[in-house]
């Protein structure tokens, strides 16, 4: 997994660092596991105190984003990868739908010989 972590004034710990990839793991298994997949994680500390997280995964033919902004950088990153995930399965809801359509279109069009037999 090629994942890349950047942190801009703020500095985490191991056992942080952990819980991030454990949770980035998780969607590694919705994207299939692809090796060319690139994910990074941002890690950003405003003046307030909130931390913002972005994750980026791109992939070798999607590219999918989101930027959390919250008090601890577990809660950003939890609500940033359930967001990834439902972006995720819904990309791949559309492609499995747009092939049984036109599976079915193409069913329709299909003509039998009426000396075929079965």
């Amino acid at each position: 997994m090629n994942l890349r972590l950047m942190c801009r004034g703020t500095k985490i710990d191991d056992r942080t660092q952990d819980y991030i990839e454990k949770r980035i793991s998780k969607i590694s298994k919705f994207i299939n596991g692809e090796k060319e997949t690139l994910y990074e994680i941002e890690i950003d500390m405003d003046k307030k105190g909130k931390f913002r997280t972005e994750i980026m995964i791109k992939t070798p033919y999607k590219l999918y984003r989101k930027e959390e902004t919250t008090e601890s950088v577990e809660g950003s990153v939890d609500l940033a990868v359930d967001e990834l995930k439902n972006q995720i399965s819904r990309d791949r809801d559309k492609i499995r739908e747009l092939k049984e359509r036109g599976a079915r279109s193409l069913k329709k069009k299909t003509v039998l010989d009426e000396n075929a037999r079965f």
